[in-house]
C-alpha cells in the first residue's frame, strides 16, 4: 500500500485573549480614555482659535467623532478582534489601508502616551517631572500586565476622582462674575477658526473607541461595543460642554487663550481656598486614567500588527494567566521610559491629532464597505466622517500636518522595504 504523503504541518493560532469585559467596565475604558490631559489644556488653544466660538468647534468636533463612532461600533460589532481599525481595514480594503491606520495608531498614540506621563507628573510632582512620569508609566504597565479586568478597576477609581473634580470645578465656575471681554475681543474667527479649534478639540476626544481596540476581551461584542462606545461619547460630550462654558464665563476669551492651566486658573479667580490643589488631583487622575487605557490599545494594536506579521512577531505573545498581550506592553513601557527621560515631546506631539484622524478616516472607508446585514447606522454618517477627518486634519497647524505626514509616509516605506526584502530572500 502506497504511504499517503503526511499533511503540512498547520503553524500554531495565536493565543486568543479572554472576554472579561461586560458594558459597565467598557464604559468606564472608554470615558477613562477621554478625560484625560485634554480637559485640563485643550480649551486655551481652542479658545485662541474661534475665540467665542469656541462651543461651536467642540461641536463640530463632537459631530465628526460621533460618526467616527457608529462606524467604528459596526465594524466591531462585526470584527470583534483586537487592533481596531487597523483591522478593520485590512478586512475590508486591504493590508496596506489596515497598515496606514495601525502604524498611526501606534506611532501617534505612544507620543502621546509619553505626553500624558510627563502632563501627569507635571501636576503630580512638578520638581521631578521625569522620574515620576517613568515611575507611572512603569506602574501603569504593572496593572495592565495583571489583566483588564484591573484594567477596568483601576480606571473606575480614576474617572470617578476626575469627574468629582470637575463637578467642583464647574460651581465655582458659577461663583465666578462674568468675564468681560474688551471690545472685538472674541468676536468670531471666520470659519477656519471654528475648524481649527474643532480639530484642536478633536484630541480631547480620541479615545471614545478605545473599547474596540480591545474587542477581543468583550463579552457578547456585537451588542456590548455599539452601546459602550456611544454611552462613554455622549457622556464626555456633556462634560465638555459643561466645563468649556463655565471656563468661558469665569475667564472670558482672553483669560482662557492665554492660559496654560486655565482650570486652575479658574478656581483662582474664585478665591478658593486649596482649590489649586483639587485640580492637580484632578489632572493627575486624569492623566492616568487616559494613559492607562492609551498602554492597553496601543498594546492591543501592537498585538494584532504582530499577529499579521507587520511588526515582529515575537509581539504577538498573549500571557498564559492574564491573557494580556505583555511583550507588547513591556516593550511599550520601555520605549516610554526612554522617551520621557531624553525627549522634548513639545513639539513631537503635533503630528498626534493627524495620526488619530488619520486613523478614524480609515475606519471610515472600511465601513462604507459594509453591506446590509451589517450595517447599523445610514451611509450618510460615514461618509460625513470621512470628509470631518479630512477637514480637520487640513485645518491643523501647518506643522502638525507635515509632522503627521512624514511618520505616515517613514511607515508605509518601512513596510513597503521589509515586503521587498522577504520577497527577495530564498526560502529554505
Amino acid at each position: 500500500m502506497t504511504a499517503q504523503p503526511a499533511e503540512p504541518a498547520q503553524p500554531p493560532r495565536p493565543a486568543a485573549l479572554a472576554r472579561r469585559l461586560g458594558l459597565a467596565d467598557s464604559v468606564v475604558i472608554g470615558v477613562g480614555s477621554m478625560l484625560g490631559a485634554g480637559v485640563f489644556a485643550v480649551f486655551a488653544p481652542a479658545a485662541a482659535a474661534a475665540g467665542w466660538w469656541l462651543l461651536a468647534g467642540l461641536a463640530v468636533a463632537a459631530l465628526v467623532a460621533y460618526a467616527n463612532a457608529t462606524s467604528t461600533a459596526q465594524l466591531a460589532a462585526r470584527y470583534p478582534t483586537s487592533g481596531g481599525a487597523y483591522a478593520y481595514g485590512r478586512e475590508r480594503l486591504g493590508p496596506w489601508w489596515g497598515f496606514a491606520a495601525g502604524w498611526s495608531f501606534v506611532v501617534g498614540k505612544t507620543a502621546s502616551c509619553a505626553a500624558m506621563a510627563l502632563t501627569f507628573a507635571a501636576y503630580a510632582a512638578p520638581g521631578a517631572q521625569r522620574p515620576v512620569a517613568a515611575l507611572v508609566v512603569v506602574a501603569l504597565v504593572a496593572v495592565n500586565a495583571r489583566g483588564v479586568t484591573r484594567t477596568a478597576q483601576v480606571t473606575r477609581v480614576l474617572v470617578a476622582v476626575t469627574v468629582l473634580v470637575l463637578v467642583l470645578v464647574v460651581v465655582v465656575a458659577w461663583q465666578v462674575p462674568v468675564a468681560e471681554s474688551p471690545s472685538g475681543v472674541g468676536a468670531p474667527q471666520g470659519s477656519h477658526g471654528v475648524l481649527q479649534s474643532a480639530g484642536l478639540l478633536f484630541f480631547a476626544f480620541a479615545g471614545y473607541a478605545r473599547v474596540a481596540t480591545l474587542g477581543e476581551e468583550v463579552r457578547d461584542p456585537r451588542v456590548t461595543i455599539p452601546r459602550a462606545i456611544q454611552l462613554a461619547l455622549g457622556i464626555v460630550v456633556v462634560v465638555y460642554a459643561v466645563v468649556g462654558f463655565g471656563a468661558l464665563r469665569a475667564l472670558g476669551v482672553d483669560g482662557l487663550a492665554g492660559s496654560t492651566a486655565p482650570l486652575a486658573d479658574l478656581v483662582g479667580a474664585a478665591g478658593w481656598p486649596g482649590g489649586d490643589v483639587v485640580v492637580r488631583v484632578g489632572a493627575a487622575a486624569a492623566c492616568g486614567g487616559a494613559l492607562l487605557g492609551l498602554v492597553a490599545g496601543v498594546g492591543r494594536t501592537t498585538l494584532a500588527m504582530a499577529r499579521e506579521g507587520d511588526l515582529p512577531g515575537p509581539l504577538a505573545a498573549v500571557h498564559p494567566v492574564h491573557r494580556v498581550p505583555a511583550r507588547a506592553e513591556a516593550v511599550l513601557g520601555a520605549v516610554l521610559v526612554v522617551l520621557v527621560l531624553v525627549a522634548d515631546l513639545r513639539t513631537a506631539v503635533g503630528f498626534s491629532s493627524f495620526a488619530v484622524l488619520t486613523y478614524y478616516a480609515v475606519a471610515n472607508l472600511a465601513a462604507l464597505t459594509q453591506g446590509p446585514d451589517d450595517r447599523r447606522w445610514p451611509r450618510a454618517l460615514q461618509v460625513l466622517g470621512l470628509v470631518g477627518c479630512v477637514v480637520l486634519a487640513a485645518a491643523l497647524p501647518p506643522a502638525s500636518v507635515l509632522a503627521g505626514g512624514a511618520v505616515l509616509l517613514v511607515g508605509l516605506a518601512g513596510r513597503a522595504v521589509v515586503r521587498a526584502t522577504a520577497r527577495r530572500t530564498p526560502r529554505p
